[in-house]
């Protein structure tokens, strides 16, 4: 019985692991910063590992899992968050020579999350990308914007890093309507991160998701974004499979061939009335696994065996899934009806949806069809642990908002 650690054991896209492989007979062994987990509960959990909270102390986290590896003689670590993913790709030696880490090579991780490099990259095979230019400052950023006709959209150059004192930093992407909102806005990057100044691109998001050895694919899936949070753009709350469409394909097949990358990615294109561009390149586990799990598409399965067993014999990729599956991120989507119903439009340049929409979101919840990422009959624990933490943080929010 082989058996399988995953990191940041609360996350959906852990859990649709987790579920896979203990389905499939692996032992499971669940890890989390949090003690209270939803993803310790699950049924297919045999073991549990907390470690210190990622971003104050990598250093920390790859020793408690390096020691649960040997501790559990673990065949396969998969890290599933950029906050675990990059310190683990940087101590490869410090686990055990059985333990398979679920990491692609250095060389591609850096390329990828170096999103200068990924418009680079994406250049030099012609795949389309908004017209980009990075600012090392604000007034950089100021001149570029004029070039490039307002507004523009402010991307840190890494969306996460490891500081000089070792602790990790996360940046967001914002948008800038004009020269007094980008100085605002540029005032988070000023001296941590440059920043690439970008065009907007408006669009439908849409993601290729591919499992890939040494850059062939091996199999690919496809979805849309219904819904994203912060509505101007970010993670997807409600999300659906679609068909491949064989340029978007291509594109990120290109791509991640160029990398030689070896496991699991997503690339994501913005799909609107002057095309497809690209946006950026998820060298970690997507937020959205669960979807493509629940289409038929099982990567975690797939994963593993290419660690273990090997890639298959040459051929053409599996893109063999249900089309029109849905699946929601539970607190996102709560998060995104409460958003729409404030109607606040943080960028008057960006559409805000109509209350309306948000009223039959909310109606939609119960419906068994849409889906969900967490929440699943033969594995409830998880699904309710999740929930409850939900409506505690909603909880808080309504309390700071009356206080």
């Amino acid at each position: 019985m082989p058996t399988v650690l995953v990191t940041d054991a609360g996350r959906g896209s852990a859990i649709a692991i987790m579920r896979s492989l203990g389905r499939a007979g692996w032992r499971v062994v669940a890890a989390d910063a949090d003690p209270a987990s939803p993803g310790f509960r699950s049924r297919h959990v045999q073991e549990r590992v907390s470690y210190p909270p990622a971003g104050s102390d990598p250093d920390a986290v790859v020793d408690a899992l390096a020691q649960a590896a040997c501790r559990h003689d673990v065949d396969l670590l998969v890290p599933v968050t950029d906050d675990t993913l990059l310190p683990v790709s940087g101590a490869r030696g410090r686990f055990p020579a059985r333990c398979h880490l679920a990491v692609a090579d250095p060389a591609a991780i850096a390329a990828v999350t170096d999103k200068d490099e990924t418009v680079r990259l994406a250049r030099r095979l012609g795949v389309p990308v908004p017209r980009t230019a990075v600012a090392a400052g604000t007034s950089e950023a100021l001149r570029v914007a004029e070039e490039l006709g307002w507004p523009v959209v402010l991307k840190p150059q890494a969306s996460f890093a490891l500081g000089a004192d070792g602790a990790g930093q996360h940046f967001e992407v914002s948008y800038a309507g004009g020269p007094d909102e980008l100085v605002r806005r540029m005032a988070t990057f000023e001296g941590r991160t440059p920043v690439l100044v970008q065009e907007l691109w408006e669009g439908e998001g849409h993601g290729v998701e591919l499992l890939l050895h040494e850059g062939r694919p091996l199999a690919a899936f496809q979805h849309r974004r219904l819904r994203e949070v912060p509505v101007t753009g970010g993670a997807s709350a409600l999300r659906e499979s679609v068909a491949l469409d064989p340029v978007l394909y291509r594109h990120a097949a290109a791509l991640l061939g160029e990398l030689r990358w070896t496991g699991l990615a997503m690339v994501e294109f913005k799909v609107g009335p002057r095309g497809a561009c690209l946006m950026e390149i998820n060298g970690r586990i997507w937020g959205s696994l669960p979807l493509a799990v629940r289409a038929g598409m099982d990567f975690p399965a797939r994963l593993a065996a290419l660690h273990l067993d090997g890639p298959p014999p040459p051929g053409p990729p599996d893109t063999t899934y249900e089309v029109g599956v849905r699946s929601r991120n539970l607190g996102l989507e709560l998060a995104w009806i409460g958003s729409v119903l404030q109607g606040r439009r943080r960028h008057p340049f960006l559409a805000m949806p109509p209350r309306r929409a948000a009223i039959a979101a909310a109606l939609r919840l119960p419906l068994p069809g849409d889906g969900h990422d967490v929440l699943s009959l033969d594995d409830p624990r998880p699904g309710f642990a999740d929930a409850a933490r939900v409506v505690r943080r909603l909880g808080k929010k309504v309390r700071h908002a009356r206080s």
